[in-house]
């Protein structure tokens, strides 16, 4: 087979030659693109010719290609890919990676000329000039690669915006001066095939697939660098009219036109008669390979975080200071975008939820999982599918409104823990004392603001027989309401939500204000796994409070790293003040309201969660390695949890402990089988 790379370039100074002659080029394609467009062209060849010149002066020289759009890739912590995300499927591949066959097709029937003439070819359009005089009509273009190259350019820039296709597209000799002067450029700094090469990287060759790489993969599952020669000739048909030779869709127009592509191969010499011939007799045969992408493709339930992920890039000021920019960056792509989901983590977890909390259930769980002293999120995981179908979901109940979730859940006793950490911080200790009877009226209590609640209204325990007096640590095991609304009388309301505020709670999952309010000590506030998780790994990590991230780094297409959100991690409250906490919270799942949540081989803590009525359970907790909150509520009438029927079993009355502990429990089991236990810190407690 003759090479198809025989072609001659030409040499850059006979170029730079022809280019002292642009002028007259211009004009004399002004006045033939005026009769070529079927414009009024007798008595205005030379008013156009005159007017094309002017406006080829005025065009600034600044061309530069552009990046492509291409496919962005999420990974795991071990590296496995989570999914592939694009607003355009392509892969931009250099020239040694795209067989020189398709290159040899494309040239041969889009422009054969290619490596004979320089950016405009003058002699392809006088031809082109005379066929459609001839015929009345356009029946020819003119155009060589390089200016169809720039209209590529400049349709890609377009997007997904239908007006500016439309005018990137237009016939209009305004269009076709710009596309001159830029392929003129465009020829003085690029070589032939650089030029070729772009052109296949950017060109749309149907089906979603954006490239040659993109369109190798869709219609043959194979690389641009192994095509046939009848795959080669087929793709290069494609560019004229994607849908009308789409071999999908019309096999025997894709034939036809493939056949015409190998004939003008054999005509110009870059394949025998023989191998042409050959080639037409073999039916076109597809592979094709459906495109699979966005977070939907995801596997183990990580569809959540990826979106999470999608969200964190678009919206955080890491990745560009205004809007615009960070949604040019996600629509750029080509990131390789490395997380911190740990797949071990993430399987255990998933499994966990979706064992106790079925798809169908009208109660929806969800937990996450933090690593305390990082802030790295090492899981998600939801009972409902990521997706659009029946008894799935795009709503992360795992996080709040501004990234892709909802409004959170009231979380219950689980909030007790940060009162508790409030008063250690002023000076209170654990052994401080009251009377905590079943029912106590509300202590007046007044806000950041200066706002008063009066005392008023009844708060009372769980249980009629559940009274005191109580020191904390008790108090703690056995979620006592009453002792903690006076703890929280004692210390104040801004106290507590200074102390929320320091381990990343300053707002509800909806994104509104964190409601300071008496009731507040015991859950009233709706937050999210992710607020708890994190704050409770603060326990873990000795008083350190991490900003949860989710992304180790990201690098662009060039190579280039860019900054990536920081955890930020600094102390919320003294060590003292932490490690006492843990003791406490150890007891809760030792001999108090969490104890089907412990573990049978290593050290934990964490503190149930119950809401009036039933309406959401909660288990948030920890062991040295991690921090995870677990919650199971019904997410469309806030209807109570007693006596339904959740994971195939009837929960009878539903509490944290029995319905969100066993969750977090077969998670944590899963997520840390094989790994050598660590104790939890522990001080003495009164």
């Amino acid at each position: 087979m003759p090479s198809p790379n025989t072609r001659p370039a030409i040499p850059r100074l006979a170029r730079a030659a022809g280019l002292t002659v642009k002028l007259v080029a211009v004009s004399t394609v002004a006045g033939v693109l005026t009769a070529g467009l079927a414009l009024p062209a007798v008595g205005s060849v030379g008013l156009a010719a005159k007017g094309a010149v002017s406006d080829f002066d005025s065009l600034p020289d600044d061309f530069t290609t552009p990046p492509l759009s291409q496919a962005s890739t999420v990974y795991d912590a071990a590296g496995k890919v989570i999914a592939t995300v694009y607003e355009r499927d392509r892969t931009v591949v250099p020239s040694d990676r795209i067989s020189p066959l398709v290159k040899s097709a494309l040239v041969d029937i889009e422009d054969n000329r290619f490596y004979e003439h320089g950016a405009v070819d003058l002699k392809g359009v006088l031809r082109a000039i005379n066929k459609n005089a001839a015929s009345g009509g356009i029946s020819q273009g003119a155009s060589t690669l390089t200016q169809q190259y720039v209209k590529n350019v400049f349709v890609d820039q377009a997007g997904d915006d239908p007006r500016a296709v439309q005018a990137a597209q237009a016939q209009t000799l305004g269009r076709k001066v710009k596309e001159m002067k830029y392929a003129i450029k465009l020829e003085e700094t690029l070589t032939k095939d650089q030029i070729l090469t772009n052109y296949l990287n950017i060109t749309f060759f149907g089906e979603q697939a954006y490239g040659i790489e993109a369109a190798s993969q869709r219609y043959f599952s194979t690389g641009a660098d192994r095509l046939t020669l009848p795959q080669a000739a087929l793709l290069a048909g494609l560019v004229q009219s994607p849908s009308g030779y789409d071999p999908v869709v019309n096999p025997k127009a894709a034939k036809e036109r493939r056949d015409t592509v190998l004939n003008k191969m054999a005509e110009y010499g870059h394949i025998t008669r023989a191998q042409a011939d050959e080639a037409i007799a073999t039916p076109v045969a597809l592979t094709v390979s459906r495109p699979r992408q966005g977070c939907i493709t995801a596997q183990d339930g990580e569809g959540f975080f990826c979106d999470y992920v999608h969200r964190l890039i678009t919206t955080d000021p890491a990745f560009g200071a205004t809007a615009a920019e960070r949604q040019a960056l996600w629509a750029r792509g080509g990131l390789q975008i490395r997380t911190t989901l740990d797949p071990v983590t993430q399987r255990a977890t998933q499994k966990a939820v979706t064992d106790h909390v079925y798809a169908t259930d009208k109660a929806a769980g969800a937990m996450t999982v933090v690593q305390p002293g990082t802030g790295k999120i090492l899981a998600m995981a939801q009972s409902r599918p990521y997706g659009l179908a029946a008894d799935q979901t795009l709503i992360n109940l795992n996080v709040g409104r501004a990234t892709g979730g909802g409004l959170g859940f009231p979380t219950g006793s689980t909030f007790k823990p940060i009162v508790a950490a409030a008063a250690l911080e002023s000076g209170l200790t654990p052994a401080q004392s009251y009377p905590s009877p079943y029912s106590i009226p509300w202590p007046a209590m007044k806000n950041c603001e200066g706002g008063r609640y009066p005392q008023g209204g009844e708060v009372h325990n769980d249980e009629s027989d559940l009274t005191g007096p109580f020191t904390m640590g008790p108090a703690m095991a056995k979620s006592v309401n009453t002792y903690f609304a006076a703890l929280e009388g004692e210390i104040g309301l801004c106290t507590v939500t200074q102390m929320a505020n320091r381990l990343g709670i300053r707002q509800q999952a909806g994104g509104t204000k964190l409601d300071a309010v008496p009731s507040m000590a015991l859950g009233s506030n709706s937050l999210s796994p992710l607020d708890m998780a994190s704050a409770y790994a603060a326990f873990a990590a000795h008083g350190t409070y991490c900003r949860p991230v989710a992304i180790d780094s990201v690098t662009t297409a060039d190579g280039r790293a860019l900054n990536v959100p920081a955890a930020g991690c600094g102390r919320a409250m003294t060590a003292q003040t932490a490690d006492a906490l843990t003791t406490m919270l150890k007891g809760v799942v030792q001999d108090g309201t969490g104890t089907r949540a412990g573990l049978d081989d290593r050290d934990s803590a964490g503190k149930t969660g119950t809401t009036n009525g039933s309406k959401q359970v909660w288990f948030v907790g920890y062991t040295p390695e991690l921090a995870a909150a677990t919650v199971v509520g019904d997410t469309d009438n806030q209807a109570s949890l007693n006596g339904r029927t959740i994971g195939g079993r009837n929960v009878g009355p539903a509490s944290g402990g029995t319905v969100a502990g066993p969750i977090w429990r077969d998670a944590v089991t899963g997520a840390l089988r094989g790994t050598t236990p660590q104790p939890l810190a522990q001080v003495p407690l009164p």
